[in-house]
Parts: C-alpha cells; sequence; structure tokens
C-alpha cells in the first residue's frame, strides 16, 4: 500500500516538534537549577548525567537544589543528549513462585535496585522460568535502543542467552562465574576458597566424618564450592568419602532430602552449599531424633537474615549479598561508558560467621 498524502511530512514534523519542545523545556528547567546553584548550565547537566568530572562540593550543592525543587530531568531529552535509553536489564533464571522463596534474589535485587536509584537509571526485571521463556527474551533484551546494558545471572553450563549476549555486544555483566573462560565481565565471591574455610573450620573443631550438600551439578558456584570441600579434606589427609557428598538444589526441600538420603551414612558435620539447604538438612536432623550440633553440625553458606532464625543460630559464610548487587551495577556503568574491552573480573569477600550450629563454643 502507498503512503497517505502528507502523512510521512506530518509525522516527521510532529516528532521533531515534541522533540524540540523538550528541549527547550529541559533547558529552561537545567538554567533554573543553575542558577539557584550558581553554576552553569552544563556543570548541571554533567550532574544529573552523574558525570564523573564535577567537584564534589558542586556535585552536593547542585543535588542539594535538584532535590529541593523536585527537578525531575525529561526522559526523551536526557536520552537524545546522552544517546542513552537510561535503563538496564536484570535477567534471572527463575520463574516468579522461586524469585520470591528464595531470599537471595530478593536481596540482590534491592542491592541491584538500590544502585540504579543513584545513578539515575530504571531497571527492568526479567524472569526466565521455562525454555520458552529463554527464547523469548533475548530479542526483548537486544532490541536496540531499549536497554544500555545487562546484568544476567549465568554460571550454568551451556548458557545459550549468555552466548547470544556476548555475541551481541551489548554491554554485559554476569552474576557468578562463567562456565568457560569467556572475553566477558563477571563478578562473584571466591566460592572455592570459601568452602575450603568452612571445612576447614570444622576439621579443626575435631570432626571426622564430614559431608556436604551440593547445589545444582551443572552450574560453577556449586562445582567450585564441592572443590573447596574435597580440598579442605585432602590437605588435612582426609579420605574423600563419596557418600558423603550428596547432591541439592539450593532449596530447602533440597536440603532435607539430600539429608534424610546422607544419614545412613553416619556423618558428624555437614556443609552445606547454601543456608537454604542447611536449614531444610537441620529439619530432616531434628525430625529423626539427633541433636545440631550435639550430634551433627552444621555451616551454611550466604549469611541470609533466615541464618538467625533457627535454634540453634547457623554458623555460615557470609557473603555481601546487597553490596554484590550494588557491585555489579557499577561495573556495569562502567562497561557502558568505557567499552567492553577489557572484561572486569571482580572477586567480592566473604567471611565465617560462627554461632552455634557448628559446636564451637561446645567443642572449645
Amino acid at each position: 500500500m502507498g503512503a497517505l498524502p502528507g502523512f510521512g511530512w506530518r509525522i516527521g514534523y510532529l516528532v521533531w516538534f515534541l522533540l524540540d519542545w523538550g528541549r527547550l523545556v529541559s533547558d529552561l528547567t537545567l538554567e533554573d537549577i543553575a542558577k539557584k546553584a550558581g553554576v552553569s548550565r552544563s556543570t548541571v547537566s554533567r550532574v544529573v548525567n552523574d558525570h564523573p568530572n564535577v567537584r564534589e562540593d558542586v556535585r552536593e550543592r547542585v543535588k542539594e537544589v535538584i532535590q529541593s525543587t523536585g527537578y525531575q530531568p525529561h526522559a526523551a531529552a536526557r536520552s537524545l543528549a546522552s544517546q542513552h535509553s537510561w535503563m538496564v536489564g536484570l535477567v534471572l533464571p527463575r520463574n516468579v513462585s522461586s524469585f520470591f522463596t528464595d531470599p537471595y534474589f530478593p536481596r540482590l535485587t534491592q542491592g541491584i535496585a538500590q544502585a540504579c536509584n543513584q545513578h539515575n537509571y530504571t531497571l527492568s526485571l526479567f524472569l526466565i522460568g521455562t525454555k520458552e521463556d529463554e527464547e523469548k527474551i533475548y530479542p526483548r533484551v537486544s532490541r536496540k535502543g531499549l536497554l544500555d546494558g545487562v546484568l544476567l545471572q549465568s554460571d550454568q553450563i551451556g548458557d545459550q542467552l549468555a552466548d547470544q549476549l556476548i555475541r551481541s555486544n551489548i554491554p554485559l555483566v554476569i552474576i557468578g562465574r562463567p562456565f568457560s573462560n569467556k572475553n566477558v565481565s563477571y563478578i562473584d565471591v571466591d566460592n572455592t576458597n570459601s568452602a575450603f574455610i568452612a571445612v576447614s573450620h570444622l576439621i579443626r573443631l575435631g570432626y571426622k566424618r564430614i559431608g556436604t550438600i551440593t547445589g545444582v551439578p551443572t552450574r560453577t558456584v556449586s562445582l567450585d564450592r564441592q572443590e573447596g570441600y574435597i580440598k579442605a579434606l585432602i590437605e588435612r589427609g582426609r579420605d574423600i568419602d563419596e557418600s558423603l557428598i550428596v547432591e541439592g538444589d539450593f532449596t530447602e526441600a533440597g536440603g532435607y532430602y539430600a539429608m534424610q538420603r546422607m544419614l545412613p551414612h553416619k556423618p558428624d558435620a555437614v556443609f552445606a552449599g547454601s543456608d537454604t539447604m542447611a536449614l531444610g538438612a537441620m529439619r530432616a536432623v531434628r525430625e529423626t531424633g539427633l541433636r545440631v550440633p550435639e550430634d551433627i553440625a552444621f555451616v551454611g553458606f550466604d549469611d541470609l537474615p533466615l541464618a538467625t532464625l533457627p535454634e540453634p543460630r547457623l554458623t555460615t559464610m557470609r557473603q555481601p549479598v546487597y553490596q554484590f548487587g550494588i557491585k555489579a551495577v557499577e561495573i556495569l556503568l562502567d562497561v557502558i561508558e568505557n567499552g567492553i574491552t577489557p572484561p572486569r573480573r571482580v572477586i567480592m569477600e566473604t567471611e565465617l560467621i560462627i554461632r552455634d550450629s557448628c559446636g564451637a563454643s561446645r567443642r572449645r
């Protein structure tokens, strides 16, 4: 079909008018802020766009004026001026129900959202619950002009979405160590060394039959934490008993059923690959009439708020989940502003938090 007479001209004029109107409104507002703060319009623009080349005292003065006036940058004008959409995507391999029942992901997302707010970015959340979701998500997140960058939780072997996003050259930060050493930026904790510290703690307390409940075997986090468990036993001359290595799935139910399978092999201590699995395993132990830590001691991983809820309270490896989310955003913004190469690799610290479930106070 042919175009309607004059239709293209009218649309073009309308777009020009709207954009020019947005620019004029933005100019006027920026001028007002500049006069109140006693700085130039360009300085206000740099503060609004979080540009680094602004003195800290000037930045704070402009921010105070912005806050007192309730100024909001015009979104269209801001995007046109910077060629940014000022939106980032967070892609998580979780369906809606598991996202809200696993306390790790709301905490991580809270940190990410806080950092986005601080840097004037809008966060878009994408949950992948099925294979069909995964096939649909790539065209959406890679659409030109929609997102400035993507945060993707991906530590799965053969993650096709991660491979597609890497090939697309969109600014990308992987949350969790990628399975293969790809030319991509990522953030993680040292899961191998953290597990080594946790198991070494149980060995120092004198436990002889130390088991572990691992996560899903297709994820690098599971493989790394199991590697740390094995390394700790070997370095202290312990044999590896395969019957004490039981697979879980990072859920409380997974920890519960894994512990039921391990109990006949008589462990006296267990390192669980997550706090939620540790809580499920402790429940399985109590249901048999055994006690924690008198009969079986426990160390978890994460130090989420639920770690302090049970009695006894859970000894665990603390990873800074909230700060982890904030740092992931900061890395992504660096990639957006300065290019995807060289890849950024950030490893955050963990800490052993000793509470009651490991029996440390009793053994000492």
